[in-house]
C-alpha cells in the first residue's frame, strides 16, 4: 500500500511549548472556553452515522447524560459565540446543539459539533480535539501562507476549529468529477497543481483525498474551482518529501491523470511558478507575524531525529540549496524552504527592475 511505504503507523501528540502559547496568546488565539476535549469523551452512548448512500461514515452520534447535557450545550453555544461572535450569551435562546458526533478514524478523534439557528433554522458545524503543536502550526501555517484564513481557538489541551466548507476530495472525484466539462476540468487541474506545490513548499503532508475539500465557486457563466486542506496534523512530521506532495498518494491518481491529460508541461511550470510567487509575496507582507511563528518552530520538537535526517537530504538533492545541511529540526528545514522560495522571488524581481 502506498501509505504504509510513505507514512508512519502513528503520529504522537506534540505538547504546546511557551513560546507558542505566548504566540498564541498574542495573537489572540487563546482563549478561555468552557468545555474541554475529555469533557466531551463522557458520553453514555452512541450510534453510527450513515451518509446518504447508508454507507458508515466513521462517525458516531453521541448521546449524555441528562444531568450533563444541558451544562454541555451552554458551553458549546458559548465556544461558538466566542469563535464567530462576541462571546456573549445574547443569542443562546436563538441556537441549539443538534448533534454532537465523534469520529472513530484517524489520528486527531475529533468531535464535530452541529449548531442550529432556530429562527431561520440554518445551521454550521466547529469542531472540538485534542491540542496539538504540529496541528496548531498547521493551522497557522495555512491561515498566514495560503489563499484562506482559518479562526481557531486553543486554551490548554483542547483545540476548537471552525468547520471548512466544501465537498470532500474523495467525493467529489467520484461523483462530481465525472460530470464536469473539459473547460472545468482543466481549471480543476490547475488548481492541483497549485495545491500540490502550496503544501510541498510549506510541508502539509497526507493530502489524500479525503483530507481537502473541493470548494466550486459561480462566477457569472461558469464554476470556479478551489481546493483547501481540512487537516493539519501531519504539518513537519514526516521524512519522506513524497508524504507533502499529493499527487503520490493514490487516491489522488485520478487527479494527476486530469493534469496529463489537460495541461501542457509549459502550463503546469507557470502555474508553480505562480504559487511559488503567491508563497513569497504572502510571506513578505505578513513581516513581523510570520517571523515570530517561524522563531516558535524553529526551536520546537515536532518530529524524531531520523525523520529530520531524512527531510533534510531529500530536500537537499531536489533543491541543491546547501542551506539544507545546517538545518537541525523540522522548523528550521521549513524556514530553508520558505526562505528557498522568497529568495528566489526576489531574485527574480530584482533582475526584472534592473532591465
Amino acid at each position: 500500500m502506498v501509505e504504509e511505504k510513505l507514512m508512519s503507523k502513528k503520529k504522537p501528540t506534540f505538547p504546546i511549548n511557551e513560546k507558542l502559547q505566548a504566540y498564541l496568546e498574542k495573537y489572540s488565539r487563546s482563549i478561555k472556553i468552557p468545555v474541554f476535549y475529555d469533557d466531551l469523551l463522557r458520553f453514555q452512548g452512541s450510534v453510527v452515522v450513515y451518509d446518504q448512500h447508508d454507507e458508515d461514515t466513521y462517525w458516531v452520534r453521541c448521546y449524555y447524560a441528562d444531568y450533563e447535557r444541558d451544562s454541555i450545550d451552554e458551553s458549546l453555544k458559548k465556544i461558538y459565540t466566542i469563535l464567530h461572535s462576541d462571546g456573549s450569551d445574547d443569542s443562546f435562546q436563538y441556537l441549539n446543539i443538534d448533534a454532537i458526533d465523534y469520529c472513530t478514524f484517524g489520528n486527531s478523534k475529533p468531535f464535530r459539533i452541529k449548531i442550529r439557528n432556530v429562527l431561520n433554522d440554518s445551521f454550521t458545524y466547529f469542531y472540538v480535539k485534542k491540542a496539538d503543536a504540529s496541528r496548531i502550526y498547521g493551522l497557522e501555517f495555512e491561515h498566514l501562507l495560503s489563499p484562506h484564513r482559518i479562526t481557531f481557538l486553543v486554551y490548554k489541551d483542547t483545540l476548537i476549529e471552525e468547520h471548512i466548507a466544501g465537498i470532500p476530495g474523495d467525493v467529489f472525484i467520484q461523483n462530481e468529477l465525472p460530470e464536469c466539462d473539459d473547460r472545468a476540468k482543466t481549471q480543476i487541474a490547475k488548481q492541483f497543481v497549485k495545491f500540490n506545490e502550496r503544501c510541498m513548499i510549506r510541508l502539509l503532508g497526507d493530502m489524500r483525498s479525503y483530507n481537502y475539500v473541493i470548494v466550486p465557486t459561480h462566477d457569472f457563466d461558469h464554476v470556479e474551482y478551489q481546493i483547501r486542506a481540512i487537516d493539519f496534523d501531519q504539518q513537519c512530521f514526516e521524512g519522506k518529501l513524497k508524504v507533502y506532495r499529493p499527487q503520490f498518494f493514490k487516491e489522488n491518481f485520478t487527479m494527476v491523470e486530469l493534469v496529463t491529460d489537460h495541461l501542457e508541461n509549459t502550463s503546469i511550470e507557470q502555474y508553480i511558478k505562480e504559487e511559488r510567487s503567491l508563497i513569497a509575496k504572502r510571506i513578505i507582507l505578513s513581516k513581523g507575524r510570520y517571523r515570530e511563528l517561524m522563531r516558535c518552530i524553529n526551536s520546537d520538537n515536532i518530529s524524531n531525529k531520523e525523520h529530520v535526517h531524512k527531510l533534510r537530504k531529500e530536500l537537499l538533492d531536489f533543491t541543491k540549496d546547501v542551506k539544507f545541511k545546517r538545518a537541525r529540526s523540522m522548523g528550521q528545514i521549513l524556514k530553508t524552504a520558505l526562505e528557498f522560495v522568497k529568495r528566489n522571488y526576489e531574485d527574480v524581481n530584482m533582475r526584472t527592475k534592473i532591465n
